[in-house]
Formats: C-alpha cells, sequence, structure tokens
C-alpha cells in the first residue's frame, strides 16, 4: 500500500484495503521511527533461514558469517523478543554406560581438557542413537578437539562392536600420522572390546575413557550430539530410517563447513583448519 500511494490518492488505497486513514498514517509513523526495522528483518530472516532452532548468540555469528554484519549481541537479544522469536529447547541428554565386568578399562588421559593446539592431538569419540517409529539408526562419529570437526562417522541398525571399528579405519585412512594421539571415550562395551584395544596402539594412538557414569569427562563429544539431535534432527518429521540417515549427513557435511563456531574465531570448523594450514 506505502508503494501504491506514489500513484494513487491515499483515500482510495485505504477504501480498497479496508483501513483508516488514521491507522495508515500511524503505521507511516512508526515504522519510519523504528530504528532497528532493517535489523529486525535480518535477524527475522537468519532465524527463519536456520529453522528457528538457534539463539541470539548463534544467530550473532551466522549474521556476520552470511550477510557480513556485526551486531552486539545484546542487541540481537533485545531484538527477538521485540520479534517474539526464541531458539527451540535443547532436549537434555543422558549418558547410558553399558561396559560388562571383564572387558579393558584404560584411564582418563583427557582429564576434560578439551583445548587441542594442532589437529589429531585429541579426540573425542562416542555412539547415539535415533529413534524412527519402531527402528533404531545409530551413529558412530569422531569429533577432533583442535577444531571441533567430525573427522568420521559411521552409520548403521547395529549398535556393534564394526561399527566403531569401521569409524576409525575410516579415520585413520584420512589422517595417516596419529602418533601420540589421545583418542577419548565413555566405557560402552564397545571401547572396552579386545578389538579396539588392539587396533589403536598398532597405529600410535593412546586410549583414554571416562570415569564410570561421569558424562562430563566427554561433554565435547555429547555437546555435537545435542546440536545434531536439536538442530538437525527434532525440527523436522522424519518417516524413515532414510530420511534420518540424509538428515544426519547432511547437518555434518552443515556442522563442519559451514556453522560458525564462537570458540574458533566465529569461522566453521574446516575454515578454522584451512586459514591456520593454508
Amino acid at each position: 500500500m506505502e508503494a501504491a500511494a506514489e500513484s494513487f490518492p491515499v483515500s482510495a488505497l485505504c477504501e480498497l484495503f479496508g483501513v483508516s486513514r488514521s491507522g495508515y498514517y500511524a503505521f507511516l509513523k512508526r515504522k519510519h521511527n523504528d530504528r532497528d526495522l532493517e535489523a529486525k528483518a535480518l535477524i527475522q530472516s537468519v532465524y527463519d533461514r536456520y529453522n528457528g532452532v538457534y539463539g541470539y548468540r548463534q544467530i550473532q555469528l551466522f549474521l556476520l558469517q552470511d550477510h557480513n554484519t556485526w551486531m552486539n549481541h545484546k542487541k540481537v537479544l533485545r531484538i527477538m523478543q521485540l520479534l517474539g522469536i526464541r531458539s527451540q529447547i535443547r532436549r537434555k541428554h543422558r549418558s547410558n554406560y553399558a561396559s560388562s565386568t571383564g572387558e579393558r578399562v584404560a584411564k582418563n588421559l583427557l582429564k576434560q581438557e578439551f583445548h587441542a593446539s594442532r589437529p589429531a592431538e585429541k579426540w573425542v569419540t562416542d555412539i547415539t542413537q535415533y529413534r524412527v517409529g519402531d527402528q533404531w539408526i545409530y551413529l558412530s562419529a569422531i569429533k577432533d578437539l583442535f577444531n571441533n570437526e567430525i573427522v568420521s562417522y559411521k552409520m548403521s541398525s547395529r549398535n556393534d562392536n564394526e561399527l566403531v571399528l569401521q569409524t576409525f579405519k575410516q579415520a585413520f585412512k584420512k589422517q595417516k600420522n596419529v602418533t601420540g594421539l589421545i583418542v577419548h571415550s565413555d566405557q560402552g562395551f564397545q571401547y572396552t572390546s579386545h578389538a579396539y584395544h588392539d587396533m589403536l596402539p598398532k597405529v600410535g594412538a593412546q586410549i583414554s575413557m571416562s570415569r564410570r557414569g561421569n558424562c562430563y569427562d566427554n561433554a565435547s563429544m555429547e555437546s555435537f550430539f545435542s546440536h545434531l539431535k536439536t538442530e538437525g534432527l527434532y525440527p523436522y518429521t522424519i518417516r524413515n530410517l532414510d530420511e534420518a540417515q540424509r538428515k544426519i549427513e547432511e547437518f555434518i557435511q552443515f556442522y563442519n563447513h559451514h556453522r560458525p563456531q564462537r570458540k574458533l574465531k566465529k569461522l566453521s570448523p574446516v575454515a578454522y583448519r584451512k586459514q591456520l594450514f593454508a
């Protein structure tokens, strides 16, 4: 209507659209006095683009990455409150340990020190599951603590030792030199198996394990799985395992190549690695 007012009488347009002249002019006044109009549109577009799953801090990073616009996080929060939008609440994850007596358990070498100074210095790994109807899909993943990149992952309808072994075989094809690498996991049965404990020392890697029942010892891996489910799975209606697998693969690609992280100087994991090792 505002654009049409340049060519047609306001009175005729008000009658056509069923609004009063006073209401129309009040709208124009509010619009012209709203200094945040452009910021509102930008924030709403970012929020909508990522399916409404992100809060103000992550939207601040997307504004910089996608639109080359830096906005104070307090302003982003204030505008989101004005727009009545907020992030989806993340579901809390509980860790279940399934180790059995008599299996091999290693010391905790990581000791919750989640910083790494170079690639392939510290990896964390775990398995998560996602249910579709009465079926389950299991995801085994390895994360490099240097840049939080998912260096390898495998999916299966079976939660067994082979799932973990194949994940590491794929990782070692990509990363040839892993001498001295610390690989940290929980005490799940796959990680206490003889096959796992035989495989890692052969390539020069060290095995580290969380203390029994202490999810904080592997908090970095738990954090990734939480992001995966909250951002990549829960917002969608997933009807079968093929769709679930596709969504998981899409999110891992997005997470590695596009999703900025404050810890990584507001870059994605791959961009951060390439910047330092170009």
